[in-house]
Protein backbone atom coordinates (compact mmCIF):
# COMPACT_ATOMS: atom_id res chain seq x y z
CA UNK A 1 0.00 0.00 0.00
CA UNK A 2 1.45 3.12 -0.82
CA UNK A 3 0.53 6.88 0.65
CA UNK A 4 0.49 9.60 -1.62
CA UNK A 5 1.26 13.24 -1.03
CA UNK A 6 2.38 16.88 -2.26
CA UNK A 7 5.39 18.03 -1.85
CA UNK A 8 8.47 19.09 -3.91
CA UNK A 9 10.92 17.86 -1.03
CA UNK A 10 13.72 15.25 -2.98
CA UNK A 11 14.11 11.72 -1.80
CA UNK A 12 17.97 12.31 -1.27
CA UNK A 13 19.60 15.01 0.64
CA UNK A 14 21.10 17.93 -1.20
CA UNK A 15 24.55 18.84 -1.95
CA UNK A 16 24.70 21.62 0.59
CA UNK A 17 23.45 19.20 3.26
CA UNK A 18 26.00 16.79 3.03
CA UNK A 19 28.68 19.44 3.12
CA UNK A 20 27.29 21.17 6.00
CA UNK A 21 29.71 21.44 8.87
CA UNK A 22 27.30 22.47 11.83
CA UNK A 23 24.20 20.35 13.29
CA UNK A 24 21.74 20.66 16.30
CA UNK A 25 22.45 17.00 16.69
CA UNK A 26 24.77 14.39 14.93
CA UNK A 27 23.50 10.43 14.93
CA UNK A 28 26.83 7.99 14.21
CA UNK A 29 25.04 4.88 13.13
CA UNK A 30 21.86 4.13 10.97
CA UNK A 31 20.55 1.11 12.32
CA UNK A 32 17.00 1.48 13.22
CA UNK A 33 17.68 2.81 17.09
CA UNK A 34 19.70 5.78 15.54
CA UNK A 35 17.49 6.51 12.86
CA UNK A 36 14.02 6.69 14.92
CA UNK A 37 16.13 8.62 17.35
CA UNK A 38 17.29 11.19 14.50
CA UNK A 39 13.85 11.10 12.97
CA UNK A 40 12.00 12.45 16.23
CA UNK A 41 14.37 14.94 16.86
CA UNK A 42 14.00 16.26 13.00
CA UNK A 43 10.14 16.53 13.71
CA UNK A 44 10.79 17.71 17.18
CA UNK A 45 12.98 21.07 15.01
CA UNK A 46 16.34 19.50 15.04
CA UNK A 47 18.80 19.86 12.49
CA UNK A 48 20.00 16.08 12.04
CA UNK A 49 23.09 14.67 10.81
CA UNK A 50 22.98 10.38 10.36
CA UNK A 51 26.58 9.72 9.58
CA UNK A 52 26.96 6.43 8.91
CA UNK A 53 30.36 4.01 8.04
CA UNK A 54 28.86 1.94 5.44
CA UNK A 55 27.29 2.93 1.95
CA UNK A 56 23.68 2.16 2.82
CA UNK A 57 21.61 2.94 5.65
CA UNK A 58 19.71 0.14 7.65
CA UNK A 59 22.28 -1.27 10.21
CA UNK A 60 20.92 -5.03 10.66
CA UNK A 61 17.83 -4.06 8.77
CA UNK A 62 19.41 -3.43 5.84
CA UNK A 63 18.77 -5.81 2.44
CA UNK A 64 21.15 -6.86 -0.40
CA UNK A 65 20.11 -7.84 -3.57
CA UNK A 66 22.13 -10.64 -6.03
CA UNK A 67 21.94 -11.99 -9.76
CA UNK A 68 19.30 -8.86 -10.30
CA UNK A 69 17.01 -11.55 -8.96
CA UNK A 70 16.96 -12.09 -5.05
CA UNK A 71 16.70 -9.50 -2.58
CA UNK A 72 18.19 -11.01 1.43
CA UNK A 73 17.20 -9.48 4.56
CA UNK A 74 20.13 -9.07 6.57
CA UNK A 75 18.07 -9.04 10.12
CA UNK A 76 14.26 -8.94 9.79
CA UNK A 77 13.23 -12.29 9.71
CA UNK A 78 9.45 -11.47 11.66
CA UNK A 79 8.36 -8.47 13.83
CA UNK A 80 6.02 -9.13 16.91
CA UNK A 81 3.38 -6.75 17.84
CA UNK A 82 2.47 -4.87 15.07
CA UNK A 83 -1.20 -4.81 15.28
CA UNK A 84 -3.38 -1.76 15.73
CA UNK A 85 -1.83 -1.26 19.40
CA UNK A 86 1.57 -2.21 18.97
CA UNK A 87 4.52 -0.37 19.86
CA UNK A 88 6.67 -0.50 16.42
CA UNK A 89 3.38 1.26 14.46
CA UNK A 90 2.56 3.65 16.34
CA UNK A 91 6.29 4.75 16.75
CA UNK A 92 5.88 4.71 12.85
CA UNK A 93 3.02 6.06 12.59
CA UNK A 94 3.88 9.23 14.99
CA UNK A 95 6.55 10.32 12.48
CA UNK A 96 3.53 10.50 9.78
CA UNK A 97 4.69 7.28 8.53
CA UNK A 98 1.07 5.34 8.68
CA UNK A 99 0.40 3.12 5.67
CA UNK A 100 3.72 3.50 4.46
CA UNK A 101 5.48 0.95 5.80
CA UNK A 102 2.54 -2.27 5.76
CA UNK A 103 2.93 -5.65 7.60
CA UNK A 104 1.77 -9.20 6.62
CA UNK A 105 0.81 -11.11 9.47
CA UNK A 106 1.83 -14.62 9.81
CA UNK A 107 -0.27 -17.63 10.66
CA UNK A 108 -1.82 -16.81 14.04
CA UNK A 109 -1.78 -20.41 14.95
CA UNK A 110 1.83 -21.26 14.03
CA UNK A 111 3.96 -18.67 13.00
CA UNK A 112 7.14 -20.78 14.34
CA UNK A 113 7.62 -24.76 14.65
CA UNK A 114 9.90 -25.49 17.14
CA UNK A 115 11.38 -28.81 16.48
CA UNK A 116 13.35 -30.64 19.21
CA UNK A 117 14.81 -34.11 18.95
CA UNK A 118 11.88 -35.99 18.29
CA UNK A 119 9.22 -33.32 19.81
CA UNK A 120 7.18 -30.10 17.64
CA UNK A 121 5.50 -27.58 18.96
CA UNK A 122 3.54 -24.82 16.39
CA UNK A 123 3.84 -21.55 18.21
CA UNK A 124 0.92 -19.77 18.19
CA UNK A 125 0.16 -15.94 18.99
CA UNK A 126 -2.34 -16.77 22.20
CA UNK A 127 -0.84 -17.56 25.43
CA UNK A 128 -3.50 -20.24 25.82
CA UNK A 129 -3.00 -22.09 22.91
CA UNK A 130 0.94 -21.80 23.58
CA UNK A 131 0.00 -22.93 27.22
CA UNK A 132 -1.72 -26.22 25.83
CA UNK A 133 -0.01 -26.89 23.46
CA UNK A 134 3.39 -26.89 25.91
CA UNK A 135 1.60 -29.40 27.89
CA UNK A 136 0.51 -31.22 26.07
CA UNK A 137 4.23 -31.62 24.87
CA UNK A 138 5.17 -32.26 28.31
CA UNK A 139 2.49 -33.27 29.98
CA UNK A 140 4.55 -34.15 33.58
CA UNK A 141 5.21 -30.35 33.48
CA UNK A 142 1.78 -29.04 33.40
CA UNK A 143 2.21 -27.80 37.01
CA UNK A 144 5.56 -26.05 36.38
CA UNK A 145 4.55 -24.54 32.69
CA UNK A 146 1.72 -23.01 34.47
CA UNK A 147 3.75 -21.02 36.88
CA UNK A 148 5.96 -20.40 34.53
CA UNK A 149 4.41 -18.60 32.10
CA UNK A 150 1.99 -16.94 34.55
CA UNK A 151 5.53 -15.48 35.48
CA UNK A 152 6.19 -14.48 31.76
CA UNK A 153 3.01 -13.14 30.38
CA UNK A 154 2.88 -10.91 33.90
CA UNK A 155 5.69 -9.36 33.29
CA UNK A 156 6.09 -8.94 30.11
CA UNK A 157 2.81 -7.17 30.06
CA UNK A 158 4.32 -5.13 33.54
CA UNK A 159 7.62 -3.67 30.63
CA UNK A 160 5.45 -3.08 27.79
CA UNK A 161 3.27 -0.95 29.90
CA UNK A 162 6.37 0.58 31.01
CA UNK A 163 7.61 1.43 27.72
CA UNK A 164 4.09 2.46 25.92
CA UNK A 165 3.92 4.55 29.42
CA UNK A 166 7.32 5.66 28.70
CA UNK A 167 7.31 6.76 32.76
CA UNK A 168 9.86 5.60 35.84
CA UNK A 169 7.88 4.44 38.30
CA UNK A 170 8.59 5.38 42.14
CA UNK A 171 10.55 2.50 44.00
CA UNK A 172 7.33 2.66 46.45
CA UNK A 173 5.07 1.62 43.56
CA UNK A 174 7.11 -0.93 41.91
CA UNK A 175 5.78 -3.54 44.00
CA UNK A 176 2.32 -3.05 43.65
CA UNK A 177 2.03 -2.21 39.47
CA UNK A 178 5.11 -4.49 38.57
CA UNK A 179 4.99 -7.20 41.02
CA UNK A 180 6.39 -10.08 38.43
CA UNK A 181 8.96 -7.29 37.35
CA UNK A 182 10.06 -7.05 40.70
CA UNK A 183 10.15 -10.95 41.73
CA UNK A 184 12.11 -11.74 38.55
CA UNK A 185 12.78 -8.98 36.42
CA UNK A 186 16.60 -9.46 36.80
CA UNK A 187 16.66 -13.27 38.13
CA UNK A 188 18.20 -15.66 35.10
CA UNK A 189 15.61 -17.76 33.03
CA UNK A 190 17.45 -20.78 34.65
CA UNK A 191 16.35 -20.18 37.89
CA UNK A 192 13.22 -19.18 36.63
CA UNK A 193 13.17 -22.59 34.95
CA UNK A 194 14.73 -24.58 38.69
CA UNK A 195 11.61 -22.64 40.73
CA UNK A 196 9.30 -24.77 38.30
CA UNK A 197 11.33 -27.39 38.92
CA UNK A 198 11.11 -27.94 34.72
CA UNK A 199 12.12 -31.05 32.78
CA UNK A 200 14.93 -30.88 30.19
CA UNK A 201 12.56 -31.10 27.26
CA UNK A 202 10.71 -28.38 28.71
CA UNK A 203 13.43 -25.58 29.23
CA UNK A 204 14.56 -27.05 25.98
CA UNK A 205 10.72 -25.53 23.90
CA UNK A 206 10.42 -22.53 25.97
CA UNK A 207 13.55 -21.30 25.15
CA UNK A 208 14.10 -22.29 22.60
CA UNK A 209 13.76 -19.21 20.64
CA UNK A 210 16.45 -17.46 22.95
CA UNK A 211 18.75 -17.66 20.18
CA UNK A 212 16.50 -14.27 19.24
CA UNK A 213 18.97 -12.84 21.81
CA UNK A 214 22.01 -14.63 21.36
CA UNK A 215 22.09 -15.42 25.38
CA UNK A 216 21.96 -18.87 27.25
CA UNK A 217 18.77 -19.08 29.75
CA UNK A 218 21.73 -19.10 32.56
CA UNK A 219 22.97 -16.18 31.52
CA UNK A 220 19.02 -14.16 29.93
CA UNK A 221 17.48 -12.90 32.27
CA UNK A 222 13.49 -13.49 32.75
CA UNK A 223 12.70 -9.65 31.72
CA UNK A 224 14.56 -10.26 28.64
CA UNK A 225 12.57 -13.42 27.44
CA UNK A 226 9.26 -12.45 28.86
CA UNK A 227 9.38 -9.20 26.65
CA UNK A 228 10.80 -11.19 23.81
CA UNK A 229 7.58 -13.87 24.40
CA UNK A 230 5.41 -11.30 24.70
CA UNK A 231 5.80 -9.54 21.80
CA UNK A 232 5.48 -11.97 19.53
CA UNK A 233 2.66 -13.57 21.13
CA UNK A 234 0.67 -10.42 20.26
CA UNK A 235 1.26 -11.37 16.20
CA UNK A 236 4.16 -12.40 14.31
CA UNK A 237 4.62 -10.01 10.74
CA UNK A 238 6.95 -9.27 8.52
CA UNK A 239 7.15 -5.59 6.30
CA UNK A 240 5.74 -6.01 2.99
CA UNK A 241 8.89 -5.12 0.99
CA UNK A 242 11.41 -6.20 3.36
CA UNK A 243 13.44 -5.23 5.92
CA UNK A 244 14.95 -1.84 4.02
CA UNK A 245 11.15 -0.44 4.54
CA UNK A 246 11.85 0.49 7.82
CA UNK A 247 14.88 2.28 7.11
CA UNK A 248 13.47 4.25 3.66
CA UNK A 249 10.38 5.02 5.54
CA UNK A 250 12.53 6.83 8.41
CA UNK A 251 14.82 8.62 6.20
CA UNK A 252 12.24 10.05 4.43
CA UNK A 253 10.83 11.73 7.76
CA UNK A 254 14.29 12.97 8.64
CA UNK A 255 14.67 14.46 4.88
CA UNK A 256 11.50 16.22 5.02
CA UNK A 257 12.54 17.62 7.93
CA UNK A 258 15.55 19.13 7.11
CA UNK A 259 17.81 16.54 8.35
CA UNK A 260 20.29 14.32 6.19
CA UNK A 261 22.39 11.48 5.59
CA UNK A 262 25.57 11.12 4.85
CA UNK A 263 27.09 7.76 3.79
CA UNK A 264 31.36 6.37 3.66
CA UNK A 265 31.09 8.40 6.98
CA UNK A 266 33.27 6.45 9.51
CA UNK A 267 33.16 8.52 12.82
CA UNK A 268 36.63 7.95 14.16
CA UNK A 269 36.34 10.76 17.23
CA UNK A 270 33.77 12.26 18.92
CA UNK A 271 34.67 15.37 19.89
CA UNK A 272 34.67 16.28 23.60
CA UNK A 273 35.85 19.75 25.32
CA UNK A 274 34.81 21.05 29.07
CA UNK A 275 33.10 17.36 29.65
CA UNK A 276 30.69 17.86 26.92
CA UNK A 277 30.20 16.72 23.71
CA UNK A 278 31.74 19.18 20.27
CA UNK A 279 30.45 17.06 17.88
CA UNK A 280 32.45 14.67 15.71
CA UNK A 281 35.54 14.10 13.77
CA UNK A 282 35.36 11.33 10.28
CA UNK A 283 37.94 9.09 9.15
CA UNK A 284 39.26 11.28 5.90
CA UNK A 285 40.27 13.82 8.26
CA UNK A 286 37.04 15.87 8.05
CA UNK A 287 34.27 16.71 11.15
CA UNK A 288 31.06 18.18 11.74
CA UNK A 289 30.33 19.97 14.86
CA UNK A 290 26.67 19.27 17.11
CA UNK A 291 25.73 19.83 20.74
CA UNK A 292 24.24 16.71 20.80
CA UNK A 293 25.93 13.25 19.51
CA UNK A 294 23.27 10.05 19.40
CA UNK A 295 25.48 6.72 19.32
CA UNK A 296 23.82 4.23 17.54
CA UNK A 297 27.26 2.61 17.08
CA UNK A 298 28.47 -0.49 19.32
CA UNK A 299 28.58 0.48 22.99
CA UNK A 300 32.20 -0.84 23.87
CA UNK A 301 33.59 1.02 20.60
CA UNK A 302 31.97 4.16 21.14
CA UNK A 303 33.21 4.32 25.08
CA UNK A 304 36.54 2.81 24.43
CA UNK A 305 37.17 4.12 21.32
CA UNK A 306 35.32 7.13 20.53
CA UNK A 307 35.22 8.85 23.34
CA UNK A 308 38.10 7.14 24.56
CA UNK A 309 38.90 5.06 27.43
CA UNK A 310 41.01 8.17 29.82
CA UNK A 311 37.80 10.50 29.31
CA UNK A 312 35.76 7.80 31.30
CA UNK A 313 35.61 7.19 35.31
CA UNK A 314 37.40 4.13 35.96
CA UNK A 315 35.04 1.71 37.34
CA UNK A 316 33.04 2.21 34.18
CA UNK A 317 35.96 1.80 31.47
CA UNK A 318 37.07 -1.46 33.86
CA UNK A 319 33.22 -2.65 33.11
CA UNK A 320 32.75 -2.06 29.69
CA UNK A 321 35.81 -3.03 28.61
CA UNK A 322 35.14 -6.33 30.92
CA UNK A 323 31.79 -6.41 29.58
CA UNK A 324 30.85 -10.28 27.86
CA UNK A 325 28.60 -9.73 24.46
CA UNK A 326 25.96 -11.83 23.06
CA UNK A 327 26.95 -14.79 20.80
CA UNK A 328 27.21 -13.69 17.31
CA UNK A 329 25.52 -15.50 13.94
CA UNK A 330 26.74 -16.97 10.85
CA UNK A 331 23.57 -16.89 8.00
CA UNK A 332 23.80 -19.00 4.82
CA UNK A 333 21.46 -16.89 2.09
CA UNK A 334 19.63 -19.50 -0.28
CA UNK A 335 17.95 -18.95 -3.07
CA UNK A 336 16.34 -22.17 -5.02
CA UNK A 337 14.72 -22.47 -8.33
CA UNK A 338 11.61 -24.14 -6.96
CA UNK A 339 8.83 -23.00 -4.43
CA UNK A 340 9.18 -25.18 -1.08
CA UNK A 341 6.28 -23.34 0.04
CA UNK A 342 7.64 -22.80 3.38
CA UNK A 343 5.99 -19.89 5.63
CA UNK A 344 6.71 -20.17 9.31
CA UNK A 345 10.08 -20.12 10.67
CA UNK A 346 11.58 -23.35 12.26
CA UNK A 347 13.73 -23.26 15.18
CA UNK A 348 15.86 -26.61 14.73
CA UNK A 349 17.92 -28.50 17.61
CA UNK A 350 19.35 -31.98 17.21
CA UNK A 351 19.02 -32.65 20.81
CA UNK A 352 16.23 -31.92 23.64
CA UNK A 353 19.03 -30.30 25.99
CA UNK A 354 19.70 -26.67 25.05
CA UNK A 355 21.65 -26.50 28.33
CA UNK A 356 23.83 -28.93 27.16
CA UNK A 357 23.54 -27.02 23.65
CA UNK A 358 25.07 -23.56 24.53
CA UNK A 359 27.87 -25.33 27.15
CA UNK A 360 29.25 -27.51 24.04
CA UNK A 361 28.87 -23.47 22.00
CA UNK A 362 30.63 -21.66 25.00
CA UNK A 363 33.39 -24.20 24.79
CA UNK A 364 33.98 -23.22 21.41
CA UNK A 365 34.64 -27.26 21.01
CA UNK A 366 34.77 -27.93 17.13
CA UNK A 367 31.93 -29.91 15.66
CA UNK A 368 31.34 -31.18 12.35
CA UNK A 369 27.56 -30.96 12.78
CA UNK A 370 25.04 -28.31 12.99
CA UNK A 371 23.19 -29.32 16.08
CA UNK A 372 21.01 -25.77 15.65
CA UNK A 373 19.00 -23.57 12.81
CA UNK A 374 17.22 -20.84 12.78
CA UNK A 375 15.24 -21.20 9.12
CA UNK A 376 13.52 -17.66 7.97
CA UNK A 377 11.08 -18.10 4.67
CA UNK A 378 10.81 -14.67 3.05
CA UNK A 379 9.77 -16.00 -0.22
CA UNK A 380 6.53 -18.03 2.41
CA UNK A 381 6.21 -14.45 4.21
CA UNK A 382 5.97 -11.69 1.45
CA UNK A 383 3.05 -12.04 -1.11
CA UNK A 384 3.33 -8.65 -2.25
CA UNK A 385 7.08 -7.96 -2.09
CA UNK A 386 8.74 -8.19 -6.10
CA UNK A 387 12.11 -8.51 -5.47
CA UNK A 388 12.36 -11.40 -3.09
CA UNK A 389 12.73 -13.70 -5.87
CA UNK A 390 10.89 -14.58 -9.40
CA UNK A 391 7.70 -16.73 -9.07
CA UNK A 392 8.37 -20.55 -8.92
CA UNK A 393 11.27 -19.62 -6.66
CA UNK A 394 12.71 -19.76 -3.36
CA UNK A 395 14.70 -17.50 -1.16
CA UNK A 396 15.25 -18.32 2.59
CA UNK A 397 18.19 -17.65 5.41
CA UNK A 398 19.79 -20.64 7.71
CA UNK A 399 21.13 -19.01 10.72
CA UNK A 400 23.09 -20.79 13.31
CA UNK A 401 24.72 -19.72 16.65
CA UNK A 402 28.63 -19.20 16.88
CA UNK A 403 30.74 -19.82 19.57
CA UNK A 404 32.41 -16.08 20.82
CA UNK A 405 35.43 -14.72 19.50
CA UNK A 406 37.42 -14.97 16.72
CA UNK A 407 40.30 -17.03 16.84
CA UNK A 408 38.64 -20.35 15.18
CA UNK A 409 37.93 -18.28 12.15
CA UNK A 410 41.53 -17.77 11.98
CA UNK A 411 41.68 -13.81 12.48
CA UNK A 412 42.81 -12.10 15.93
CA UNK A 413 40.71 -8.86 15.00
CA UNK A 414 38.46 -7.75 12.23
CA UNK A 415 41.14 -6.56 9.62
CA UNK A 416 41.49 -8.29 6.05
CA UNK A 417 40.37 -11.72 6.48
CA UNK A 418 38.10 -12.90 3.10
CA UNK A 419 41.12 -14.29 1.52
CA UNK A 420 42.80 -16.43 4.70
CA UNK A 421 42.93 -19.48 3.99
CA UNK A 422 42.27 -20.68 7.73
CA UNK A 423 38.89 -18.43 7.16
CA UNK A 424 37.91 -19.67 3.36
CA UNK A 425 38.58 -23.29 5.50
CA UNK A 426 36.32 -22.39 8.01
CA UNK A 427 33.35 -20.66 5.89
CA UNK A 428 33.15 -23.71 3.81
CA UNK A 429 33.09 -26.18 6.36
CA UNK A 430 30.41 -24.42 8.06
CA UNK A 431 28.11 -24.01 5.33
CA UNK A 432 28.15 -27.68 4.39
CA UNK A 433 27.34 -28.73 7.96
CA UNK A 434 24.54 -26.01 7.96
CA UNK A 435 23.07 -27.38 4.46
CA UNK A 436 23.54 -30.79 5.91
CA UNK A 437 21.45 -29.57 8.74
CA UNK A 438 19.18 -27.67 6.71
CA UNK A 439 18.29 -31.00 4.33
CA UNK A 440 17.73 -33.18 7.33
CA UNK A 441 14.39 -31.01 8.02
CA UNK A 442 13.88 -30.02 4.42
CA UNK A 443 14.71 -32.88 2.32
CA UNK A 444 17.40 -32.57 -0.04
CA UNK A 445 16.96 -29.39 -2.45
CA UNK A 446 21.14 -28.94 -3.30
CA UNK A 447 20.33 -29.69 -6.69
CA UNK A 448 17.83 -26.51 -7.15
CA UNK A 449 20.40 -23.75 -5.81
CA UNK A 450 20.02 -21.01 -7.84
CA UNK A 451 22.52 -18.52 -5.38
CA UNK A 452 24.01 -19.39 -2.10
CA UNK A 453 26.49 -17.13 0.10
CA UNK A 454 27.39 -17.85 3.93
CA UNK A 455 27.73 -14.20 6.37
CA UNK A 456 30.34 -14.98 9.02
CA UNK A 457 30.54 -12.93 11.93
CA UNK A 458 33.38 -11.27 10.98
CA UNK A 459 30.79 -10.64 8.01
CA UNK A 460 28.48 -8.35 10.53
CA UNK A 461 31.70 -7.27 12.41
CA UNK A 462 32.63 -5.53 8.98
CA UNK A 463 29.37 -4.08 8.08
CA UNK A 464 28.34 -2.92 11.97
CA UNK A 465 31.49 -2.35 13.29
CA UNK A 466 29.87 -4.72 16.17
CA UNK A 467 32.22 -6.61 18.57
CA UNK A 468 32.77 -9.67 18.33
CA UNK A 469 30.15 -10.01 15.75
CA UNK A 470 27.01 -10.03 16.95
CA UNK A 471 23.68 -8.19 16.28
CA UNK A 472 22.87 -8.24 19.92
CA UNK A 473 24.48 -6.29 22.06
CA UNK A 474 26.22 -7.40 25.70
CA UNK A 475 25.26 -10.13 27.31
CA UNK A 476 26.90 -9.03 30.70
CA UNK A 477 27.99 -5.65 31.50
CA UNK A 478 28.45 -5.52 35.38
CA UNK A 479 25.67 -7.11 37.10
CA UNK A 480 23.31 -9.43 35.90
CA UNK A 481 20.78 -7.62 33.60
CA UNK A 482 22.07 -4.39 33.83
CA UNK A 483 22.62 -1.96 30.63
CA UNK A 484 23.28 0.98 29.89
CA UNK A 485 20.73 4.48 29.37
CA UNK A 486 20.21 6.23 26.84
CA UNK A 487 21.94 9.01 28.82
CA UNK A 488 26.24 9.32 29.43
CA UNK A 489 28.13 10.69 31.97
CA UNK A 490 29.02 13.25 28.96
CA UNK A 491 26.51 15.85 28.46
CA UNK A 492 25.40 16.06 25.38
CA UNK A 493 26.25 12.32 23.90
CA UNK A 494 23.51 10.02 24.34
CA UNK A 495 23.42 6.19 23.49
CA UNK A 496 20.59 3.94 20.96
CA UNK A 497 20.26 0.81 19.65
CA UNK A 498 20.90 -2.32 20.75
CA UNK A 499 23.33 -1.91 23.64
CA UNK A 500 20.57 -0.28 26.04
CA UNK A 501 18.51 -1.41 28.44
CA UNK A 502 15.52 -1.39 26.16
CA UNK A 503 16.58 -4.55 24.29
CA UNK A 504 18.01 -5.50 21.08
CA UNK A 505 16.05 -6.44 17.72
CA UNK A 506 14.13 -4.07 15.85
CA UNK A 507 11.60 -3.48 18.37
CA UNK A 508 13.91 -2.81 21.06
CA UNK A 509 16.09 -0.60 18.89
CA UNK A 510 13.28 1.28 17.19
CA UNK A 511 12.30 1.34 21.46
CA UNK A 512 15.78 2.74 22.22
CA UNK A 513 15.76 5.56 19.52
CA UNK A 514 12.32 7.13 20.51
CA UNK A 515 13.46 7.04 24.80
CA UNK A 516 17.06 8.77 23.59
CA UNK A 517 14.80 11.61 21.51
CA UNK A 518 12.64 12.15 24.05
CA UNK A 519 15.05 12.51 26.67
CA UNK A 520 17.03 14.95 24.56
CA UNK A 521 13.44 16.73 23.99
CA UNK A 522 12.07 16.52 27.90
CA UNK A 523 8.87 14.84 26.15
CA UNK A 524 7.36 11.17 27.09
CA UNK A 525 6.79 10.75 23.48
CA UNK A 526 6.79 7.08 23.31
CA UNK A 527 3.32 7.68 25.30
CA UNK A 528 2.20 10.43 23.02
CA UNK A 529 2.56 8.23 19.82
CA UNK A 530 1.02 5.54 21.36
CA UNK A 531 -1.84 7.69 22.55
CA UNK A 532 -2.32 8.58 18.68
CA UNK A 533 -0.34 11.85 18.15
CA UNK A 534 1.25 12.37 15.19
CA UNK A 535 4.34 14.92 15.33
CA UNK A 536 5.42 14.64 11.93
CA UNK A 537 3.78 15.82 8.92
CA UNK A 538 2.84 13.53 6.39
CA UNK A 539 2.16 16.02 3.60
CA UNK A 540 5.82 16.95 3.53
CA UNK A 541 6.77 13.21 2.48
CA UNK A 542 7.40 12.24 -1.08
CA UNK A 543 5.07 10.52 -3.62
CA UNK A 544 6.49 7.00 -4.48
CA UNK A 545 6.26 6.70 -8.03
CA UNK A 546 6.02 2.78 -10.04
CA UNK A 547 9.56 2.81 -9.72
CA UNK A 548 10.03 3.53 -5.95
CA UNK A 549 12.82 1.55 -4.48
CA UNK A 550 13.38 1.44 -0.63
CA UNK A 551 17.35 0.57 -1.54
CA UNK A 552 17.48 3.40 -3.29
CA UNK A 553 15.85 5.71 -0.66
CA UNK A 554 18.66 4.73 1.82
CA UNK A 555 21.38 5.66 -0.04
CA UNK A 556 23.07 9.03 1.26
CA UNK A 557 25.73 11.52 -0.11
CA UNK A 558 29.19 12.43 0.70
CA UNK A 559 30.45 15.82 0.64
CA UNK A 560 32.40 14.16 -2.92
CA UNK A 561 29.15 13.05 -4.13
CA UNK A 562 26.93 9.96 -4.17
CA UNK A 563 27.33 7.06 -2.27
Amino acid sequence: MNTTTHTTTPANPTTDAAARTHWDAIVIGSGIGGLVCAAYLAVGGKRVLVAEQGAVAGGNSHVFRRRRAYEFDVGVHYLGDCGPDGILPAILDGLGLRGRVPYEEMDPDGFDRIVAGGTTLDMPADWKRYRERLQEACPADAAGIDTFLDVVAGLGAERRDAIVSAADLPMAELQRLAPQSVAWGRRTLTELFDHCALSTRARTLLAAQSPNYGMSPDEATVATHATLIDHYVRGAYYPQGGGQMLASGLLEVIRAHGGALRTRARVTRIAIEEGRTRGVEFADGTGATAPVVVSNADYRRTMLELVGEDRLPRRLAAKTRDARMALPWATVYVALDKDIERHANVWWYRGEDIGRYYEDLRSGAPSSTTDFLFMSFASGKDHVGRRICPPGHSNFQLMTLCPPGLERWGVADGGTYRDDPVYRKEKARLTEAVLDAAEEVLGPFRGHITHLETATPLTQERYTLSTGGTPFGMAQWGATGARPDTATLIEGLHIAGANTRYGNGITGSAVSGIACAGQILGRRLMHEVHSGSVLGDPALLPDRGADWDPLAVSRGLSPRGPA
